[in-house]
């Protein structure tokens, strides 16, 4: 990703466009100028021919500098950075901190290209762009440019599976503040392909970013919780605190008919992949559930719980 900075110092997530995609993109537009200039040519050499050699001449520089530098440099300055190549390779032209070109932009460009890709065939533009970091050209460098690439393919994350009942609600006071937000990005990631990876190398990779969210919350892994049930029931945690300052206390997926703050209901059983290390209490995946209304239940005003482990299915450590 190229690391663009706004004036307002947020960080975009650009991806540069590199050599081959933007040859291809000049390629295209040279063969419709060409084309147009051709065309062109031949009808002010037949409309001219009764003029002597000095106003053919004139005429024949006028147009190529009109069909071949006006009209790129007119096309990038209306299309905001997309001509007609690379409108067709999904790329487009940005200044250096991410917004639309204008046309001073266009006009360096423009200028700068008749010597680097019309007079050189190219060989100046493909030199500047291997050597340059971004792939940029030089009428990119002097006009503080950047091609990028507009149709980026993105992976697509599976369906987060929902954490196992019997670890719903378990997190609830776990400080996340200290989790960078590439932490979640990994954990998202994995939770969302864990169906489609080796089982050994998927228990591996749990393991290890369990290891580093619990570093990062300062508390460890509940003993017998699966490293993948302990990732998925923080993540719903994250999710419902963001969905309920979101939508205040009043609504939002985390509210529900007992109350703003009552956990979320995870009626799906736990996937096969969080393995069968369920807690004495806790419901087996088939085991039928009850058509009865659930009753809240109100905690006590003081005293210590009675029995932790019924109400959660997980019993703590002594």
């Amino acid at each position: 990703m190229g690391d663009l900075v706004t004036g307002e110092a947020v960080a975009l997530e650009l991806r540069p466009a590199r050599l081959p995609s933007r040859a291809l993109a000049v390629l295209l537009d040279l063969l419709v100028v060409l084309a147009g200039y051709v065309v062109v040519s031949v009808a002010l050499l037949a409309a001219t021919a009764s003029l002597d050699e000095a106003a053919r001449t004139a005429v024949a520089i006028a147009s190529f500098l009109l069909l071949l530098v006006g009209v790129p440099i007119a096309v990038e300055t209306l299309s905001h950075g997309r001509s007609l190549g690379k409108l067709a390779c999904g790329l487009r032209v940005v200044r250096d901190d991410g917004g639309p070109i204008r046309f001073r932009h266009a006009l360096v460009r423009g200028a700068l290209g008749v010597v680097e890709i019309l007079l050189t065939a190219g060989v100046v533009a493909c030199v500047a762009s291997l050597v340059s970091a971004r792939g940029r050209r030089l009428g990119d460098v002097f006009a503080g440019t950047l091609v990028v690439r507009e149709r980026v393919p993105v992976a697509r994350i599976g369906f987060l599976p929902p954490p196992p009942p019997w670890l719903a609600g378990r997190f609830s006071g776990l400080d996340l503040s200290g989790v960078p937000d590439g932490l979640w990005l990994e954990i998202r990631q994995y939770l969302g392909r864990m169906d489609q990876l080796d089982p050994q190398v998927g228990r591996t990779i749990a393991e290890r970013l369990a290891g580093d969210l619990a570093a990062r919350t300062g508390a460890p892994v509940p003993p017998g919780v699966p490293a993948a049930a302990f990732l998925a029931a923080v993540v719903h945690e994250r999710r419902d605190r963001e969905a309920r300052r979101a939508f205040g206390a009043g609504g939002g997926p985390g509210a529900d008919a007992h109350g703003p703050s009552a956990p979320p209901s995870y009626g799906a059983p736990a996937p096969p992949f969080y393995g069968d290390h369920s807690p004495p209490g806790a419901p087996s995946p088939g085991a039928p559930v009850s058509s009865s209304p659930a009753v809240p239940q109100v905690p006590p005003v003081s005293g210590p719980a009675k029995d932790e482990g019924t109400a959660t299915g997980f019993v703590p450590p002594a």
